[in-house]
């Protein structure tokens, strides 16, 4: 059976906030952007391509349609930026008057240049054979210190795992800024001399955000609608086609903002103030929703709807989408409460394990103590076509993807009238 002839336009009839003269959730918008981002023409947009440059296009040329203000700050819908790409140029490290051999060492930086000539300039740390090399690493990655490792050599199928990924460009939102590692891979030694050369060549390359808003009567807080637009580009060739669409991930996601876009711009004055983002670079690394993040007060955030791969039914069936990070506030149950009495329903993530309440573009945000979230509804254990060629439109439910957006304008209302405000997110949980 068709999802549409279980849930269609009359879903949320029995909803007391909604009346017959409001606007309606309209599939053949939804489907017209979803079929004009995940098209071939399009070359699987990624980052730093022609393809991510004219998806931009079209989505600024849709808000400007649609009506929507400008964001504070931008040269109207894109909010350009650039991040910086490093690349290794000269990396030496001599520890009490020894040059340590290059396959032994292993660099992450985040300027220019790296020069430590004293032990003051760095904290020492020791990883020993029992030691989980692998989470100490990461726990310093997202830390603020400048660390030396010693790493016990029974550690070197994992530093050398580590050794490739740090030899490659790596980019940085703002340069200079973040810790800076060296790993050196033998025992430990009292340090008496030492000298660390790094130099980096910088380039700098440009991205965009797509944003735009609808003026709310309480401009200090806002409702965020967000997803990414961003894709993988180009992948081995199947049957001759090369191009991964990303009609799934997520341009279903971005044409629910799009549709969001537009029915809340048909109706009344929101009480809270609306934001409807397009966030660019999420697959290497959230670059877009970071900078975001830098451009406003996140304690204005209300909360933030951020809206990935509804395009095929979850594994609780039609008319479901699960909410990740759900013990986090209680956006999630808001927003159950405010479709109760239709047929569709939220419910906690059903991937723990996967931690995808870190891998999205919420998660930058809820970093900061906003309620972000993120909402899907694709199997993703089972699910074939993710980041494959074969992520096409015709993989899709649209029926199920059209009710979706429908029930989270259902889910949302009571936070954007200004009725509901989710609790806050602890950062010290994230």
């Amino acid at each position: 059976m068709k999802i549409a002839s279980v849930l269609s336009l009359p879903l949320f009839a029995a909803c007391s906030f909604l009346s017959v003269a409001e606007p309606e959730i309209d599939q053949e918008h939804v489907v017209r952007v979803l079929s004009a981002l995940s098209a071939d023409s399009m070359e699987g947009r990624e980052t730093f391509t022609p393809g991510i440059e004219k998806a931009a296009a079209f989505l600024a040329a849709e808000f400007e349609d649609i009506g929507l203000s400008s964001f504070e700050g931008n040269a109207g819908f894109l909010q350009s930026f650039h991040v910086s790409s490093l690349t290794r140029e000269e990396f030496t490290v001599s520890i009490n008057g020894a040059e340590i051999a290059e396959e032994n060492r292993a660099a992450a930086t985040t300027s220019e240049r790296l020069s430590w000539t004293d032990p003051a300039d760095f904290r020492l740390m020791v990883v020993g054979p029992d030691d989980d090399f692998g989470a100490m690493f990461f726990e310093l990655r997202n830390g603020d210190e400048d660390v030396l490792m010693f790493v016990d050599p029974s550690h070197r199928d994992f530093f050398e795992r580590i050794r490739g990924f740090l030899s490659r460009p790596t980019r940085r939102l703002d340069l200079g800024a973040g810790p800076n590692t060296v790993v050196v891979l033998g025992n430990a030694a009292e340090i008496s001399s030492v000298d660390v050369q790094v130099t980096n060549s910088v380039e700098q390359q440009g991205l965009a955000n797509v944003v735009g808003v609808i003026p709310g009567r309480r401009a200090d807080e806002i409702v965020l609608f967000s997803a990414h637009y961003d894709h993988i580009g180009f992948s081995r060739a199947v049957n001759g086609d090369s191009i991964s669409n990303g009609a799934n991930d997520d341009a279903s996601g971005i044409a629910a903002v799009v549709e969001l876009a537009r029915y809340f711009n048909e109706m009344r004055r929101p009480e809270r103030t609306l934001v409807f983002a397009a966030f660019t670079a999420e697959e290497m690394g959230g670059f877009g929703s970071s900078y975001f993040s830098q451009q406003l007060d996140p304690d204005q955030i209300v909360s933030m709807f951020n809206i990935e791969m509804i395009g095929k039914p979850g594994i609780q069936g039609p008319n479901t989408a699960w909410i990740t990070g759900f013990d986090r506030s209680d956006m999630g149950e808001l927003m159950q409460r405010a479709v109760e009495g239709t047929v569709f329903s939220f419910y906690p993530d059903p991937y723990p394990d996967q931690n995808l309440f870190y891998r999205s573009d919420n998660a930058t945000l809820a970093r900061l103590g906003v309620p972000a979230h993120s909402i899907s509804t694709t199997a993703i254990d089972v699910d074939t076509d993710y980041h494959q060629v074969s992520d096409e439109i015709e993989t899709l439910d649209l029926d199920h993807l059209t009710n979706t957006v429908r029930a989270i304008a259902a889910g949302a209302r009571t936070i954007v009238d200004g009725d509901a405000t989710p609790t806050r997110v602890n950062p010290e949980e994230v």
